[in-house]
């Protein structure tokens, strides 16, 4: 039973880690202090934190549909990924937003191959979709004649490089990474080879990270 697992799990970290920890946990209950804030997948086979092997309190997170950022709307509608967004940056004062983006993902499947899952009848994820559409353009200009699996990971990091984009289009982000008190990230997790890449603007590449890669990313 899929719940059981769930459940039985909670009363093990309860009993476990919890109990070990129980001063780290007393802590953490008074106040955060994340340095780093993820946008990732909403995705089951991607979790940040076990990918990360963080402890509770190191990321703020907001998972949605392909990871994406949408472009600042200063609008009336109710905007939950630039609301996080907001609360990382304005109150809570995050020195890294990473854009973790991965392998396998659905949302860009479907985007890519026109899936009836995107079509207008499914409102919510049609138009959440159209974050990335030119992503999309971007990724058929470019590799057409290419097999699907090229085109899934070209159109996935073209995904993240407009999620970066847009997230400059908020001014307390623009303004933080222009001072320097703020860096932006592109990430993309292979869930087959198990690598990490990291979109390096210089090359306008995805390279592997490692720890070389790891320490330019502190200083750049």
């Amino acid at each position: 039973m899929p719940l059981r697992k769930i459940t039985t799990g909670f009363l093990e970290f309860q009993r476990g880690t919890f109990q070990s920890k129980r001063s780290f946990f007393e802590k953490l209950a008074v106040k955060q202090q994340p340095k780093v804030m993820m946008v990732a997948c909403s995705d089951s086979r991607v979790d940040p934190a076990i990918l990360t092997n963080a402890e509770a309190g190191d990321l703020f997170m907001v998972r949605n549909v392909a990871n994406l950022v949408p472009p600042c709307a200063l609008d009336v509608g109710r905007h939950g990924t630039s609301a996080a967004l907001e609360f990382a940056v304005v109150y809570l004062e995050v020195e890294h937003i990473i854009v973790l983006g991965h392998s396998g993902c659905g949302g860009i499947k479907a985007l890519l191959t026109g899936d009836p899952a995107l079509d207008r009848e499914h409102t919510f994820i049609h138009h959440w979709m159209q974050i990335t559409d030119e992503a999309r353009r971007r990724t058929l200009l470019v590799a057409r004649q290419q097999p699907i699996e090229v085109q899934l990971r070209i159109l996935t990091q073209e995904a993240i490089k407009t999620s970066l984009a847009n997230l400059l289009s908020f001014p307390w982000i623009s303004e933080r990474v222009e001072d320097g008190r703020l860096r932006i990230h592109g990430w993309r997790f292979d869930l087959e080879d198990g690598n990490m890449y990291v979109y390096v603007p210089e090359r306008d590449a995805f390279e592997p990270l490692d720890l070389e890669l790891a320490t330019l990313m502190q200083g750049s």
